[in-house]
């Protein structure tokens, strides 16, 4: 069964975002900037509002996910302090922030609690997903989820995202296990894809291998 990505607590985000960002500032990261929690000992809320940024385990660099609409970052630090997960700006990328502090002060005055729960419960849903995602046992179930994560890119994301690096950075999958099951896929008339992996259509994944993977 296809796994189902959790839905985005748009209105929740909204709200954070518009409540904020009249009392954040701008900031002026290149991309591939990994942006830091902390600046002079002082925690940051930060806002995405447009581009492309990855969320990043800190301990191997592997890649969470990403965002490509406007987004929240930092209410999970806001109470806990490990710093597991960083933030890396894919594309030049509109971020404003904000110290933890005020940004706290901001949530009590303006009784915000049930807007900052709903983006928790997100977070907690989306790493039970990609928990779902990565941890299976065929490496077949592990590609197949990640193509239908591919197709569901915007279009000029998709275009020019290659499917082995889009596994790769998120799995720890070996290159030749990829390209040994796209190759299959595509020879069976399942997936097409274009000149250096970029992948067009999903004609039909069934949920198990029809032969090796």
């Amino acid at each position: 069964m296809k796994n189902l990505t959790p839905q985005r607590p748009e209105s929740a985000i909204s709200l954070l975002i518009n409540e904020l960002t009249p009392h954040a500032v701008a900031c002026n990261y290149p991309p591939r900037k990994i942006i830091e929690w902390k600046h002079k000992d002082e925690a940051n809320i930060y806002l995405f509002l447009d581009g492309q940024l990855s969320i990043l385990r800190s301990s191997d660099k592997l890649v969470l996910g990403s965002v490509y609409e406007p987004h929240i970052f930092g209410i999970v630090e806001l109470f806990q302090h490990q710093r597991t997960h960083a933030l890396r700006l894919d594309t030049p990328s509109t971020v404003l922030k904000l110290s933890a502090l005020k940004a706290k002060k901001i949530f009590r005055e303006r009784n915000l609690w049930y807007a900052i729960t709903e983006i928790l419960a997100y977070y907690i849903s989306y790493l039970g997903y990609r928990d779902s995602l990565v941890y299976q046992q065929l490496i077949y179930s592990v590609i197949r989820e990640h193509l239908f994560e591919i197709m569901n890119l915007p279009d000029n994301i998709r275009k020019n995202t290659t499917i082995l690096r889009y596994i790769q950075d998120r799995t720890h999958l070996s290159r030749s296990s990829i390209l040994n099951n796209l190759s299959t896929l595509k020879n069976e008339g399942r997936i097409s894809y274009a000149r250096g992996g970029y992948l067009l259509e999903i004609i039909s994944l069934p949920e198990h291998p029809t032969g090796k993977r």
